[in-house]
């Protein structure tokens, strides 16, 4: 009588587990059963995108790197010199003072790639981020693991005549009543002269945006 009531015991148990893992796996197929997302649609960058904010975005990006192109390429200094300035157009001198955050390399990078192919020559320009590569096939070189290649060797690396350097900035204010969001936002662009210190070149470009409902930024 034990082992028939033990036995009796077992078969509940195992049905009581099949069930739960009927229950379990029922769950775990409605998981996977989930409604599908949005399908990708390719935009153009140079117009307002799906999904839009008070912030520099994409277009705003495309529209000031070409406009602040064009003014620096009407800059005598700049562009019409005897002798093609050296230039360093990176972010390292560009600051962020908004309250919006963003990688600034998307401007700067923009605006040098542009710049550097619409001067055709007339300004030269200066990787300073790649300095370390640099020094490590001028070291190669000289210690005759290679050969000078085509150029031969130069004293130093290039040193530099201008560099870029900016602000961006913004001002924001809030409809605490309707959730209103509205942003001012100013870029200044200033070309320096790396030995006196002087600002051979400026340039600005401003925006202001509201929205009801405004997007994260990364």
């Amino acid at each position: 009588m034990r082992q028939i009531s033990s036995f009796s015991k077992f078969i509940k148990k195992s049905v009581m587990l099949t069930a739960l893992c009927g229950v379990l796996a029922a769950c775990g197929g409605q998981a996977v059963h989930n409604s599908a997302g949005v399908a990708t649609v390719s935009q153009d960058p140079s117009r307002t995108g799906a999904v839009a904010g008070v912030g520099i975005e994409g277009q705003d990006i495309q529209a000031m790197t070409d406009q602040m192109m064009r003014d620096m390429l009407t800059n005598p200094m700049l562009a019409n010199a005897a002798n093609p300035p050296a230039i360093i157009v990176d972010s390292g001198f560009f600051v962020n003072d908004s309250t919006q955050r963003m990688n600034k390399d998307l401007i700067t990078n923009r605006l040098r790639v542009n710049l550097n192919r619409a001067s055709m020559g007339r300004m030269v320009f200066v990787g300073r981020n790649y300095a370390g590569m640099v020094q490590q096939e001028r070291s190669l070189k000289r210690e005759g693991v290679v050969d000078t290649a085509t150029r031969g060797t130069t004293q130093a690396q290039a040193g530099a005549d201008y560099r870029l350097g900016g602000t961006i900035a913004s001002s924001d204010s809030r409809d605490a009543r309707t959730g209103m969001m509205q942003r001012y936002t100013q870029i200044t662009f200033e070309m320096v002269d790396l030995e006196r210190g002087v600002i051979v070149w400026s340039g600005i470009y401003e925006l202001s945006k509201a929205a009801a409902d405004d997007v994260v930024y990364r």
